[in-house]
């Protein structure tokens, strides 16, 4: 059978690879990878998927200080490898099964949401990733799987906290012409907010990669969107320009070592304000932004993703589309077709992959493509009407 290797802890920084390496089996033991389907079938059943157009806000939310003459029709689609471990109290408490129990907490059963400090927990959860929509800021984490094999390990907790801490620094900060936003100060501020929910007493550890790209509009040049792309880790933020079919920007991946990306958290030296990078792109109405975790990278050259998401657009206006969607569904259909392709790949263990290129790079005797987490969220960029 396969085995993992036990290099999962640098012996120096603590820091935890995402997630075991996989060593080529002998020759003896190709018969149980001549059956791929009998072999994944398993993980397959397990696995949960999702879609949708926008993540849940709570109802009395205030909205965003600024209102961009721009904002993002957006979908987004999921692929979990394994289902998310539940979130600890007191971030989740199931609710009491009496009437009569002193805390009793029948009263709040029919609102399960996760809460922080009070406050619904933003975004939403995929495997160990978390990604949230709304109408000018999307982003995608993922937590770093093998965490899930520590007691106090809890990675998708990380990864959805900070988002939802992101997202809120965002929708309050104010920003002018001379004092534009700062995503990379937003994230540092949200990194601390979550260290301090994850200490003592409620103490849980973990850690996570972030991209996440705030649309807002140009003030030397009136009617210009803006994109304010943030990036810590090897999840990646694609710009495609549909008119011209090109991409006119992608974040770069961030590595410590092999298979052990830039993170944030537990063990991780580490910081948005340190090692973050933020980009300022000019883009244009009709542009396409995907977030996209590494189950998506890893699997699906850049080119395929392009092809992929081009297609999806003409098949969707022209075969898909009905007068009630709205171009939010449009990015849905194309968030889960490409999630569909990445997938596809992900649990072929004879495909040729990314990461199988990286993995040979290195030295390492690695096939197929990586089963992982797959988060997609694919926005385009709308003016508003009147």
């Amino acid at each position: 059978m396969l085995a993992p290797s036990a290099h999962l802890r640098s012996p120096t920084s603590g820091l935890l690879s995402r997630a075991p390496r996989w060593q080529t089996p002998a020759p003896q033991h190709r018969r149980w990878l001549a059956q791929p389907l009998r072999c994944f079938a398993q993980k397959v059943a397990e696995a949960q998927t999702g879609a949708g157009t926008t993540t849940p806000v709570p109802v009395d939310a205030e909205p965003a200080k600024i209102k961009s003459p721009f904002y993002f029709e957006a979908g987004y689609a999921l692929f979990a490898k394994r289902p998310s471990r539940p979130f600890p109290p007191p971030f989740l408490s199931l609710p009491s099964t009496s009437f009569s129990e002193p805390l009793s907490t029948h009263d709040r059963s029919r609102d399960r949401r996760p809460k922080v400090n009070g406050d619904m927990i933003r975004g939403v959860t995929n495997g160990d990733d978390a990604v949230l929509v709304n109408e000018s800021f999307i982003a995608a984490n993922d937590g770093v799987g093998a965490w899930a094999t520590r007691e106090k390990g809890h990675a998708a907790l990380w990864s959805r906290l900070i988002l939802h801490f992101w997202a809120l620094e965002v929708k309050g900060a104010a920003y002018s012409p001379t004092s534009p936003p700062d995503p990379v100060a937003y994230l540092q501020a949200a990194y601390d907010l979550t260290k301090k929910v994850t200490a003592k007493p409620n103490e849980w550890h973990g850690t996570t990669t972030v991209c996440g790209a705030l649309l807002s509009s140009d003030d030397q040049k009136p009617g210009r969107p803006i994109l304010y792309v943030t990036q810590l880790g090897d999840s990646q933020i694609l710009v495609l320009r549909p008119s011209s079919k090109e991409v006119i920007f992608k974040t770069q991946e961030q590595w410590h070592w092999f298979d052990c990306p830039r993170q944030l958290g537990t063990n991780s030296p580490d910081t948005p304000k340190d090692n973050a990078v933020m980009d300022r792109v000019e883009i244009e109405e009709e542009d396409i932004v995907l977030a996209m975790t590494d189950g998506v990278v890893d699997n699906l050259w850049e080119h395929e993703v392009v092809e992929n998401v081009l297609d999806s657009v003409e098949k969707w206006r022209g075969e898909n589309k009905t007068e009630n969607q709205t171009y939010a569904d449009g990015m849905r259909f194309v968030a889960e077709r490409l999630v569909h392709a990445a997938r596809a790949i992900a649990q072929d263990p004879f495909a040729e992959s990314p990461y199988m290129e990286k993995a040979i790079d290195e030295g390492l005797s690695i096939e197929g493509g990586k089963l992982d987490d797959i988060s997609v969220v694919a926005a385009q960029c709308r003016r508003r009407k009147g």
